[in-house]
């Protein structure tokens, strides 16, 4: 299993009129720590589609435990629990200042080739940058 974290700070623009996170940001939040997890092992979404490869959300799925509040610093952990196929599946833990889990949730996403949409295998870079967390 690969993981990773991130720490976000929640800004005003981010929240509702209680000061609470909007729900709809939680995404966001998803993609930062997507973002971030890769980064951290030196793989780049950028250069990635630049050789013609991109990676749209599939699905998205949220369990709200607790609120997010306007200026807390938030960690999001980010895991991968398979090697990816064609498709490859993300799970977050949010967390607030005080180590309380406050959102779960998940992401599937699929490598298409940019030229025809169509699906195809992961990059065989991301492959080797994760497989040493799924050698036994």
């Amino acid at each position: 299993m690969f993981s990773s974290e991130t720490t976000i700070r929640v800004r005003y623009a981010e929240t509702d009129q209680m000061g609470y996170v909007y729900y709809g940001n939680y995404a966001t939040y998803y993609e930062v720590g997507r973002v971030e997890a890769m980064r951290s092992i030196g793989f780049s979404y950028g250069k990635m589609e630049e050789n013609g490869i991109m990676m749209p959300v599939l699905e998205n799925h949220s369990r709200f435990l607790l609120p997010g509040k306007y200026d807390e610093l938030l960690t999001i952990r980010t895991e991968v629990k398979d090697m990816p196929g064609v498709k490859i599946r993300f799970h977050y833990y949010i967390y607030n200042e005080t180590l309380e889990l406050i959102n779960e949730g998940e992401t599937l996403l699929t490598f298409l080739r940019t030229d025809t949409h169509r699906p195809c295998r992961p990059p065989a870079d991301l492959l080797e940058l994760l497989r040493p967390y799924f050698t036994t």
